[in-house]
């Protein structure tokens, strides 16, 4: 134990095996959690949502030391790191680089305290190369410069929140999962699950590589020279070195030495002196697994519905729970739900290896892939197609109404007005009168004409119309997709769940571009995120039928749309259109891969809503 002052910075290790800082606000949420908590701080559990609402799906355990995903399982180990109250993280200072879509990044812990340390120093530019980075940081032009490449990036610093502080006895590092004892305790005997022993060899590993983790990748771009007469300093500039292998931490003023510290893996959640935790019943485990193995599904269903409505009574957004009666990908959602709940009540559980991720088939020759019999050619473009012309939104509407002299007592569902009275709508005004009413021919549903017209002019004028009642469709219905290609092609490897054919593998690829006037912001570019994207179908009869019916939906432009992510938040970004695609090959963890017994059926359906139905592909041109 060492008394000592230091900022407690909460971090979670990303896929990139990088520990990116949660906000400061975030931290002091969690801070606060363990301080009302007191003596069974260490095995509460912390919603996220509570603080920020993107974070509304995640749930920090503190027993375990890990962030639980309720909507897909996932699990990430999370850590309390303590840096000098004279860094970055103390004075509030986040510094940031400019990504490719406009919007900033916060670089990681270690990197950014770097940076302020050098600025603080008025040091001209910082050389990142002895701390494993191949990049300069130009403070007369606030840019991040690439050595090899020579590539510009726009840098920032700005001010928020103060981590939060603490003072007195900090802890040592601590095997994991942690000891709920008295903090200066020594720890007990290792859990020997797989789980435990994998989390402890990935600490280990960790501590041998220094924790260090890498700047987000750089994406390709034109090369940009380096300023004339830039000269790079020294390494860190006078007085900043790197923290060395024993955990110290150094920083302007002082030196404070630490065996816990910014490569810390995971550990007990600091608690003043005075509020030493007992340890809670059940403390050698097995009592909890065997009392958590006892449980049967009803039960776990039961303690994860009563979770949610606490969530739901603390204004606290939460992912619905479905498909409870089946096998489906909410079966890891639910255990780690259960797990936080028994680790919160004080019992200690137990988490077990999550199942592995399989989005691509083996390795395939081109030798192997085959074209799909029935099926003409293996790939297929689109362009964008000019709307029809020729025809006024009053012509096009003339096809699919029936006038109505005497409308019905009742509201038009699209101005909310009495059918009887003209219609509310107070946008750009058409040609035609406001108290005219029709009736859609197909499915009956009345409408004044005013309506349906301003409707169809804030479409895509495309020559059909969709009922807004029911969704029947009128015409040939036809999307926004942006150009790109579609590749289809057999492959020699079977599904989970189809052992007895092949696999249709579909790859879409759109690149960044424009958006057209039919697009959301016209005239400003659009992002193209994860393309090429790989998609994949039994080469079954149903499968192929699926095909066809995908073909027919590309060549109308439906697949895809430019919008806003609902994965990530980014707007102007091409996205799915309401037709779900299997992207796993060999697992089905987030839902979107085999088997699915119910996937071709429900594609089918999502199809036909599109007005692409069995006929359609007799229709189009194959």
């Amino acid at each position: 134990m060492l008394l000592a002052s230091a900022v407690v910075v909460w971090e979670w290790l990303n896929e990139h095996g990088r520990w990116r800082p949660y906000s400061p606000a975030v931290s002091h949420h969690i801070e606060a959690v363990i301080r009302a908590g007191g003596p069974r701080a260490g095995g509460g559990s912390v919603v996220l949502g509570q603080v920020d609402s993107r974070l509304s799906p995640y749930i920090i355990d503190l027993q375990s030391m890990h962030q639980f995903r309720q909507d897909t399982g996932t699990l990430r180990p999370v850590r309390r790191s303590y840096y000098d109250p004279a860094s970055a993280p103390g004075k509030g200072v986040v510094w940031e680089w400019e990504n490719d879509n406009g919007s900033w990044t916060p670089y990681d812990m270690e990197v950014g305290i770097t940076i302020q340390h050098a600025y603080e120093k008025q040091h001209p530019w910082i050389d990142l190369t002895s701390i494993g980075f191949c990049y300069v940081i130009d403070f007369g032009t606030m840019s991040q410069i690439n050595r090899q490449t020579q590539r510009k990036r726009h840098v920032r610093h700005r001010l928020d929140l103060i981590y939060p502080m603490v003072t007195g006895t900090l802890p040592k590092s601590q095997s994991w999962p942690v000891s709920q004892g008295v903090a200066s305790s020594p720890p007990g005997p290792p859990c020997s699950c797989p789980q435990c022993l994998l989390v402890m060899s990935v600490k280990a590993a960790a501590g041998a590589n220094g924790g260090m983790g890498l700047l987000p990748p750089l994406p390709a771009r034109k090369n940009m020279p380096a300023t004339s007469g830039t000269k790079l300093a020294p390494p860190l500039g006078a007085g900043i070195k790197p923290v060395d292998g024993m955990g110290t931490i150094r920083g302007p003023g002082k030196t404070m030495t630490s065996q816990v510290n910014r490569r810390q893996a995971a550990s007990t959640p600091a608690l003043p002196s005075s509020a030493s935790p007992a340890s809670p019943p059940g403390a050698t485990g097995k009592n909890g697994r065997v009392a958590l193995a006892t449980l049967n599904r009803t039960n776990l269903q039961r303690l994860a519905i009563a979770q949610s409505r606490v969530l739901i009574a603390s204004g606290v957004p939460t992912v619905p729970v479905k498909n409870l009666n089946g096998s489906s990908p909410v079966n890891p959602a639910l255990a780690g739900i259960t797990g936080i709940l028994m680790s919160a009540a004080g019992l200690p559980v137990c988490l077990t290896r999550p199942p592995k991720l399989v989005l691509h088939p083996p390795p395939v020759s081109k030798s192997e892939i085959k074209s799909i019999p029935g099926v003409s050619n293996t790939s297929r473009k689109t362009t964008k197609k000019q709307a029809k012309k020729g025809k006024t939104p009053e012509e096009v509407l003339k096809k699919y109404l029936q006038k109505v002299r005497h409308p019905p007592d009742e509201d038009c569902t699209i101005c909310m007005e009495r059918l009887a009275a003209p219609s509310g709508y107070k946008g750009p005004q058409p040609t035609v009168k406001p108290d005219l009413v029709g009736k859609l021919s197909k499915c009956g549903h009345i409408y004044h004409l005013h309506c349906l017209v301003a409707m169809y002019n804030n479409g895509n004028k495309d020559g059909s119309l969709q009922c807004p009642t029911c969704k029947t469709i009128y015409g040939v219905k036809t999307g926004t997709q942006p150009p790109g290609k579609m590749e289809y092609h057999l492959i020699p490897h079977s599904l989970p769940g189809h052992p007895d054919c092949k696999t249709i593998r579909i790859i879409y690829n759109i690149p960044p571009g424009i958006q057209g006037p039919e697009h959301p912001n016209p005239g400003k570019s659009f992002t193209a995120r994860g393309f090429p994207r790989h998609c994949y179908l039994p080469d079954s009869e149903k499968g192929r039928k699926v095909l066809k019916l995908l073909l027919v939906a590309w060549d109308r432009r439906l697949i895809f749309a430019v919008g806003t992510s609902s994965t990530t938040g980014e707007s102007d970004t091409v996205i799915w259109n309401e037709v779900h695609h299997k992207t796993e090959f060999g697992s089905n963890l987030t839902g979107h891969g085999y088997p699915d017994a119910n996937y071709l059926d429900n594609v089918l359906a999502e199809l036909a809503a599109q007005g692409i139905a069995e006929d359609s592909a007799v229709l189009e041109k194959d």
